[in-house]
């Protein structure tokens, strides 16, 4: 990996961390088309990174959160069943999930068709949804196993959280706001899980690669962050579901 290729993955991450069309996919398939090869450097980078997306919402959220003490219970009841799995399946998820291109590919596909679905489902109801802090907490932890399948690369943590919000009766806003809350444990879990396993093992010039793609991607989140929430309020994320499908048919035809 060069420089400028850490650039344009944390541009890709920025951009695609907090929209429901997985960011680990995006990178992954990304990374196929640049030419960079798959090692242990670059699935940490994949994880590491992302941590410098979620720190933009920490800045952009931190007087609301600090002013609502009654969301932090709620994100860590949510936070535990991804912690646990997310400890269990460690090894399976970097020896054979990411890095995976054909994995990603049906992943955007199958669930760009999911998205479309249950946004068509969800748009029927005319439940306006409650907000964060009445929520139950066994409905929160439903939240938090639906994050869980983002571990499958181009699943997407984003789409898992706020269709598994809306799912148990959040508001559509609440249900982004929570996905972007929940990211912050879950991120700081998976890179430091992942720094323990592999932080000493990097060389210099991997950890300025690190460096450039984290703060590529917070300057780049702190943007989309704020655009997507006043998309949300006016718009359904079915335009995401077609992206989706389009974009892993599109690698299909690439790729072959």
């Amino acid at each position: 990996m060069h420089w400028f290729q850490a650039i344009i993955l944390g541009m890709i991450e920025g951009i695609t961390e907090f929209l429901p069309i997985s960011s680990t996919g995006h990178m992954i398939l990304a990374g196929k088309l640049m030419g960079i090869a798959s090692s242990e450097f670059t699935k940490s980078f994949e994880v590491i990174i992302q941590l410098g997306a979620i720190l933009a919402v920490v800045v952009i959220y931190i007087k609301r959160v600090w002013e609502m003490k009654v969301w932090w219970g709620r994100v860590v009841i949510a936070f535990v069943p991804t912690g646990v799995l997310g400890i269990l399946l460690y090894k399976i998820v970097k020896t054979y999930f990411l890095g995976n291109d054909m994995l990603v590919t049906v992943s955007l596909i199958v669930g760009g068709v999911a998205l479309i679905a249950i946004e068509k489902y969800l748009s029927k109801s005319k439940n306006i949804g409650k907000e964060i802090e009445v929520m139950e907490y066994p409905k929160l932890a439903i939240v938090g196993l639906a994050q869980s399948l983002s571990m499958i690369p181009g699943v997407s943590r984003s789409a898992a959280t706020i269709f598994g919000g809306m799912g148990v009766g959040m508001s559509r806003r609440a249900a982004v706001e929570f996905s972007f809350l929940l990211a912050v444990p879950t991120m700081m879990a998976a890179t430091g899980l992942d720094l323990v396993k592999m932080g000493t093992s990097f060389a210099k010039s991997e950890i300025q690669l690190l460096a450039i793609g984290f703060v590529v991607a917070f300057l780049t989140a702190w943007i989309v962050v704020k655009a997507f929430i006043k998309y949300v309020q006016h718009h359904s994320f079915e335009i995401f579901g077609w992206y989706r499908i389009a974009i892993g048919i599109l690698y299909l035809l690439i790729v072959k």
